[in-house]
């Protein structure tokens, strides 16, 4: 059952914005291979806000898709591409079709 969440906000620095979208966009793959990672939503609101949203089953499924190869990029890339740290808010989730 889907039960915890992540909301990530991302904004692009300046003139990166183009390397943001194709960073979420490669990322699919890699989240793809994670069991425990329900759904997945890369979304982008204005010119350089971009978003992720995701569902897990469990905490232990949330903690280990941050451990993963998308969130170890996305802090390592993070200096070059983002206008500042990422903004993870963890959220539990009451009701889905």
């Amino acid at each position: 059952m889907i039960d915890r969440a992540l909301f990530v906000r991302i904004e692009a620095k300046e003139g990166k914005e183009d390397e943001v979208e194709d960073f979420l966009r490669s990322a699919l793959d890699d989240v793809r291979a994670e069991d425990g990672t329900l759904d997945w939503y890369a979304v982008k609101f204005g010119q350089r806000d971009f978003a992720i949203f995701d569902t897990f089953g469990s905490e232990q499924d949330r903690l280990t898709h941050l451990a993963g190869k998308v969130g170890r990029a996305l802090i390592a890339h993070g200096p070059s591409l983002l206008s500042a740290m990422p903004k993870v808010e963890h959220a539990e989730v009451l009701a889905f079709k």
